[in-house]
């Protein structure tokens, strides 16, 4: 299927009262509204209605209205960065996220600090006309991209530049010029770095050999995103280790008696198990022969059921990954901590 790509419009100034960032403004113009055929398939029932056209004509919309609501629309998105471009691709995603059928041809740009750069990215909008969004510490670069953008009418947004101006006005400080400043080698970098190593020597029932050191420790059957939600726990400075359930074969003593770390429970639907178990089966090349009890849907089932028997026993808290992304996983098991953490401090303070 051939990619529909829409160039960039000037039809992002329509305000929208419930999306005020000029992002949402900007989307807002590109995206085709879905109470447009709505309204025209109402107004033509009504002329119909009136003597002007035949019933059986004014009782369906027209085809082409129906495939642009239907059809996805693509459209092409510059991300300009001086730094990683990490900020960029979270806030655009973010915000396309609330458009249906909507998806974003990404053009990223990373380390973004010189002209030639900058005749490179500005060549590449534009080939590709869409909508253009920067982080650039440099006023100059910043300025000649706005500038070039607006001769093109190419819509362009700085993503930061409101918050900062907030920020400033609320601080009354001035702000530093320094590229890539949230990814300084600071103590919180290393804490990152050293629990990202505690989670790979620790994975999948490498227990270390103090388990009060793990801040998490998540058990759960096989294909329960354990292992993924580590790490990411880890790039948020959290200590994990994972535990395996497996049938016949009984979860270490020590986790019993652990006090520090947060065991936390992960369980899915058996179809959802069985069916990512499958997938794994699949990219491994494994023969269907032989596969025992490991997409047998009834032994998936005893496998999840022991998981929130043995959960139930020791008052571990249970998220269900049956829909959930690793990033939600990972949130609700660090909502848990601060949820652990208050009440560890309202108790030494004797509130309660």
């Amino acid at each position: 299927m051939a990619l529909r790509c829409l160039p960039g419009d000037n039809r992002g100034c329509i305000r929208d009262k419930r999306n005020p960032s000029p992002l949402f403004h900007l989307l807002y113009g590109l995206v085709p509204r879905r109470d447009k055929a709505v309204d025209e398939s109402r107004a033509i029932r009504d002329h119909a209605a009136a003597g002007g056209l035949r019933a059986d004509f004014a009782h369906s919309p027209p085809q082409p209205q129906e495939d642009t609501v239907d059809k996805p629309t693509f459209f092409h998105l510059h991300l300009v960065s001086d730094s990683t471009g990490e900020t960029l691709m979270t806030v655009s995603r973010a915000a396309i996220a609330r458009y249906e059928n909507v998806e974003a041809i990404e053009h990223v740009y990373p380390l973004v600090r010189t002209d030639r750069q900058v005749n490179r990215v500005l060549s590449e909008v534009e080939a590709n006309p869409g909508i253009v969004m920067f982080t650039l510490v440099d006023q100059t670069i910043s300025e000649r991209l706005l500038r070039r953008c607006r001769e093109m009418s190419i819509p362009c947004v700085d993503v930061l530049d409101p918050l900062v101006h907030v920020l400033q006005s609320y601080l009354n400080v001035p702000t530093i010029s320094r590229i890539g400043a949230q990814h300084s080698l600071d103590a919180d970098y290393f804490r990152r770095i050293e629990a990202l190593n505690f989670v790979m020597v620790h994975d999948d029932g490498a227990l270390p050999d103090d388990i009060e050191e793990a801040d998490v420790i998540v058990i759960g059957v096989s294909r329960t995103s354990k292992t993924p939600t580590s790490i990411y726990l880890a790039n948020r400075g959290v200590k994990a280790t994972n535990i395996p359930i497996v049938r016949d074969m009984p979860v270490p003593p020590v986790v019993f008696t652990a006090e520090r770390p947060l065991i936390v429970g992960l369980v899915a639907t058996p179809e959802r198990i069985v069916q990512l178990r499958e997938n794994r089966l699949l990219s491994l090349n494994a023969i269907r022969t032989g596969r025992g009890d490991y997409v047998d849907r009834h032994a998936v089932s005893q496998e999840i059921a022991y998981t929130r028997r043995l959960c139930a026993e020791n008052e571990w808290p249970i998220i269900d990954v049956t829909r959930r992304s690793i990033e939600e996983t990972a949130a609700a098991i660090l909502a848990l901590l601060s949820d652990r953490k208050y009440a560890a401090s309202i108790t030494e303070g004797g509130d309660i």
